[in-house]
């Protein structure tokens, strides 16, 4: 790897890690495991996955199946395909002669094809995450037709990570940028600027693996009461002081097997994307 390289390997990887020290509700944290998996899978999956995710001239394509399958043979299981999908075109971005992440994260996407679509079929039918079924267009089952942008943007409705692909990551640069600005003027540290971050996208809409999994209504049960939780996580000088009601509700949700990964994958998006920021040349930090 090249210096550069090495360093946005290691910005997701810090991003991973940092998604971790925060106890996100029904998702696997430091505090607690959940739904067969624990945060050294995560960890373990994270270390795999960041050589070829940010190989240097890679297609996001590549990347994509290469982090799938590191993972696989890290651990055995779906751990990050979410992660992978949302990071892939962020390491690529990097790469990029441009005057912010953004725009080179536009142009990324933009540049995607049809093997871009093939290679990350690949990935999503081997990670053969929870709820993947058949559909009519773009089946990841069946060869690609189209680029992974047109594949993205025909599940954009049913799906907040597909979104990402044709909104131009706008839930990651605008709701997730703010939030973790915002909450780290207030708090030191990672982990409560991490979980705000976390709270922001549950409060903001259904999450989409869990309306594939429990269905619409189970989805904004959830979404109501990470609203509720997010005004008083707000309103607390300490956050600590909501950490016993914050661990009883995470226990509550892997009970019933709720697992709000979307969320929890855009947060790591988010992480990943303020830590490329840092990386990059000053000029950068306009967007």
């Amino acid at each position: 790897m090249t210096d550069f390289t090495e360093q946005v390997a290691a910005a997701f990887k810090a991003a991973c890690r940092d998604e971790l020290e925060a106890p996100k509700p029904g998702n696997v944290h430091l505090f607690a495991a959940g739904h067969q998996m624990t945060a050294a899978d995560f960890i373990r999956s994270a270390d795999a996955a960041a050589g070829p995710l940010c190989r240097a001239g890679a297609r996001v394509g590549e990347r994509i199946l290469g982090a799938v399958e590191a993972t696989f043979a890290a651990v055995g299981t779906n751990t990050n395909l979410g992660i992978i999908l949302l990071s892939a075109p962020l390491a690529a971005a990097a790469e990029a002669d441009s005057s912010t992440l953004r725009i080179a994260l536009e142009q990324a996407l933009a540049d995607l094809d049809r093997s871009d679509a093939d290679l990350a079929f690949r990935a999503i039918v081997r990670a053969s995450p929870g709820g993947l079924g058949r559909v009519e267009q773009h089946d990841v089952f069946a060869p690609a037709t189209g680029t992974l942008s047109e594949a993205m943007a025909a599940a954009a409705d049913r799906d907040r990570i597909a979104r990402q692909y044709v909104s131009g990551f706008a839930d990651v640069f605008d709701l997730g940028q703010s939030e973790l600005r915002a909450a780290s003027q207030r708090w030191s540290g990672t982990s409560w600027p991490t979980f705000a971050v976390y709270l922001g996208f549950l409060a903001a809409f259904p999450d989409s693996h869990i309306v594939r999994q429990h269905g619409a209504v189970t989805a904004e049960d959830v979404r109501r009461k990470a609203t509720t939780f997010r005004e008083r996580f707000h309103s607390l000088r300490d956050p600590r002081d909501l950490m016993a009601d914050i661990l009883d509700w995470d226990s509550s949700l892997k009970r019933d097997d709720v697992n709000p990964g979307t969320s929890a994958d855009l947060t790591v998006a988010t992480l990943f994307a303020h830590r490329l920021r840092s990386i990059l040349p000053p000029e950068d930090k306009s967007d």
